[in-house]
């Protein structure tokens, strides 16, 4: 919800400010800075002083840095701004998914997805309530005030709620390891922060490009082009609702091989279709296939060395991240040589790679004795 608040008030800080679109851009990618290096920071503070100390000073910090762009009068301020929101961003992200690894290992079924859910549906309470703070009258530094404060009475509340660190067992201190081992986890963690990256780009070009895609390829309305971006973010939120329970029964590899791969079908269909009506069932395809990927790739990296579960999530989706913010990118720069239509058949390939690689997720026979979560 807080890093919805902010995106409802990019248009009022942005003409505020007096910047263009171009240099928003700009200052978005020192947000993504901040959030890359928070979530290094996040994730071996997780592993060193355990994710229930991390995550409500996290909170708190995510909270407190959110009214500074609303404050900002001047470019490099606002850039500055973004910077250390972006970090309290990163360390919160990290730190909160290290937690919940922790809670499914305890839980001994998945529930990652259902946490990822919740965080779209902050993203929807972010929109209603920024649309009713505008209503009202309500600038973006009272919004975004409030909604910090909200922020860090919640992080606080929330700090006797979370499980202590568990002490890790001697089997699974990285130290002791045979460096075959311990090079094989490195091996498996990076090969999840790739699939990471192709999946979070694949989400990254959905949030920037489904709407206009519906409106300047298949002439669609505003209105109706609106509607590409919801049927995503709709399905999406119903997919991880179902996840866990997918992921129970089938495992997950089933989640991330044949997620991806009705993704691929999803957006090929939206790549190739003439209809706006197929195209809408494209993009809710698309969404509902991705739903699940990447809560099974966090959970995946977080149980591979209980010892490092923070460093490694951060890995992850450090690199994932990165894959988020250039998804936009990529696909803007391919229109120049392509239709935006057709450019969308690179996510194809990169969801049909995910699916290829789904096999990451199989638990190595010497793991045996870490929660199974492939019931």
């Amino acid at each position: 919800m807080l890093l919805g608040m902010w995106v409802v008030q990019i248009p009022a800080i942005e003409e505020r400010v007096g910047i263009s679109h171009a240099a928003l851009g700009g200052f978005l990618v020192l947000l993504g800075a901040g959030a890359f290096a928070g979530m290094q920071v996040g994730g071996r503070l997780s592993d060193r002083l355990g994710a229930r100390a991390v995550v409500p000073l996290a909170g708190v910090l995510c909270s407190a840095t959110l009214v500074l762009p609303a404050l900002a009068h001047q470019p490099w301020t606002l850039g500055a701004a973004l910077l250390v929101f972006g970090f309290g961003n990163g360390t919160l992200d990290v730190s909160m998914n290290a937690h919940a690894v922790q809670v499914e290992k305890a839980y001994e079924r998945p529930v990652m997805s259902a946490f990822h859910a919740t965080f779209s549906v902050g993203g929807v309470l972010a929109a209603l309530a920024g649309a009713a703070a505008v209503g009202i009258g309500w600038g973006p530094a009272a919004t975004l005030g409030t909604a910090a404060g909200i922020g860090a009475i919640t992080a606080l509340a929330s700090a006797r709620a979370l499980l202590p660190a568990a002490s890790t067992d001697p089997a699974d201190d990285a130290e002791g390891r045979p460096v075959g081992e311990k090079r094989a986890v490195a091996s498996r963690i990076w090969l999840l922060a790739v699939l990471a990256l192709l999946v979070m780009l694949c989400e990254g070009a959905a949030n920037d490009w489904s709407v206009l895609h519906l409106k300047t390829v298949l002439d669609a309305p505003e209105s109706t082009a609106a509607f590409a971006y919801g049927t995503y973010a709709a399905a999406m939120t119903a997919g991880r609702l179902l996840a866990d329970r997918t992921a129970a029964r089938f495992g997950p590899v089933a989640v991330l091989r044949y997620g991806a791969a009705l993704a691929a079908v999803g957006i090929t269909a939206v790549s190739l279709s003439p209809w706006i009506w197929a195209a809408l069932t494209g993009w809710a395809l698309f969404g509902l296939g991705l739903s699940g990927c990447i809560p099974q790739l966090f959970s995946a990296a977080g149980h591979a060395d209980p010892a490092a579960a923070g460093t490694n999530v951060s890995r992850v989706a450090g690199l994932g991240y990165i894959g988020m913010l250039a998804g936009p990118a990529v696909i803007g720069w391919l229109t120049h040589v392509t239709a935006l239509n057709h450019t969308f058949l690179l996510l194809t390939l990169f969801c049909a790679t995910a699916a290829a690689g789904a096999g990451i997720l199989r638990p190595s026979p010497d793991r045996s004795r870490t929660v199974e979560l492939t019931s």
